[in-house]
């Protein structure tokens, strides 16, 4: 079995940063009102900037499979050209189309050579599914290179326009004529970008980082639905899938909007993504001494603390000067997150060679965790 070093890394995010107060002139209101959520889900999350694959007027600029395009070609130069990629392994949460896969359609934007094309679907463990599928291959010798990242593009699901005809039907019946805020919180949390890496299994440059293991874990046994699109969701926490749904339907209960379950989110994320990881540092005998820099990808700063005070409940307290984040400036990008804080840890200059990097990664899809450890070289 051969070492795996990530060596190149690169990022994509579209147009200019928007600011929160750009936020619902781009995205447009739901029944011409201002949002009730907006403030308070702002408030909580502390993202001050994030990108969006639209323009001014709401138009897209990007497709999903454009954006990881772009993201891809930051890898290339002169000496590795999209001609030499043998596999290319790419995750998402927010596929322009249900078919072809993802990959897919990244590859043909990108051309290139023929190869491997790898989809993982998902949330935010989907770029991780990926970047562990690259992983694996380079490991095993079946290749020696690859190419692994996510991209997403989940404007086009934020716009005011996809809640309309909910809204309208629900004023018909007297109801309250507003969003059910599991639907709106999602509005202002999520935004666009992808992110890149090059795995091979020899060092190459001045800055390479090793990945020591990748370990996931899914409590979809234990725990219902949180997030879900193209479904509605049950009293008794099943799902009732869109084409179980008549067409009639769709637009009265926002089918194919994104929406979270906020209940059992606040009450599990935390609890098993800290379980994962006490997990993870049995199994590879690691303890918070040997991690330089822990990169957690939270939703939003509301879950900063309270991480930090599940962790020390479960003895594996990490002190904030371990600590890096880049979710204030670059938005929660889903699956991308992970891979532009570290792409953003590489070019803050602060790393030493033999420093080692804890990845946990939540998905609240259905409760997945992905945790893994890297060492710079």
């Amino acid at each position: 079995m051969r070492d795996v070093y990530i060596t190149r890394t690169s990022k994509f995010l579209p147009n200019s940063p928007v600011t929160n107060d750009e936020m619902e002139e781009l995205l447009g209101e739901v029944n011409g009102k201002e949002s009730r959520a907006r403030r308070i889900v702002l408030r909580n999350n502390q993202i001050k900037t994030r990108y969006y694959a639209i323009d001014k007027d709401g138009n897209p600029t990007h497709t999903n499979a454009q954006i990881a395009k772009e993201a891809i070609e930051g890898l290339l130069d002169k000496d590795f050209t999209k001609n030499d990629i043998e596999l290319l392994s790419f995750g998402t949460g927010s596929a322009d189309q249900t078919l072809p896969s993802h990959a897919a359609m990244v590859h043909g934007e990108l051309k290139g050579s023929n190869m491997e094309i790898n989809s993982p679907t998902g949330a935010c463990c989907s770029g991780m599914n990926a970047l562990k599928y690259g992983y694996m291959a380079i490991k095993s010798g079946e290749y020696d290179n690859a190419v692994c990242g996510a991209s997403e593009r989940v404007s086009g699901w934020l716009k005011g326009g996809i809640y309309e005809d909910e809204v309208v039907h629900l004023s018909t019946l007297e109801e309250k004529p507003i969003l059910a805020f599991n639907k709106d919180f999602l509005r202002w949390m999520l935004s666009d970008g992808a992110g890149a890496f090059l795995l091979q299994p020899k060092p190459l440059g001045e800055t390479n980082l090793k990945i020591e293991w990748m370990d996931g874990f899914s409590f979809a046994n234990e725990l219902e639905t949180c997030m879900y699109s193209g479904s509605d969701k049950n009293e008794d926490g099943s799902l009732t899938s869109w084409n179980d749904i008549p067409v009639t339907d769709w637009g009265k209960k926002s089918v194919f909007a994104l929406k979270q379950d906020t209940r059992i989110l606040g009450e599990n994320v935390l609890v098993k993504g800290v379980e994962g990881m006490v997990r993870s540092m049995k199994k590879h005998n690691v303890s918070i001494d040997d991690i330089d820099y822990f990169l957690p990808h939270i939703s939003s700063y509301f879950f900063k603390d309270r991480l930090y005070e599940e962790l020390k409940k479960r003895d594996v307290e990490v002190p904030w000067d371990k600590w890096f984040m880049n979710l204030s400036e670059v938005g929660n990008v889903g699956a991308v997150s992970i891979f532009l804080m570290i792409d953003g840890l590489i070019a803050s200059g602060k790393l030493k060679k033999g420093d080692k990097i804890w990845l946990i990664v939540p998905e609240s899809a259905r409760f997945s965790y992905f945790n893994a450890l890297l060492t710079v070289c």
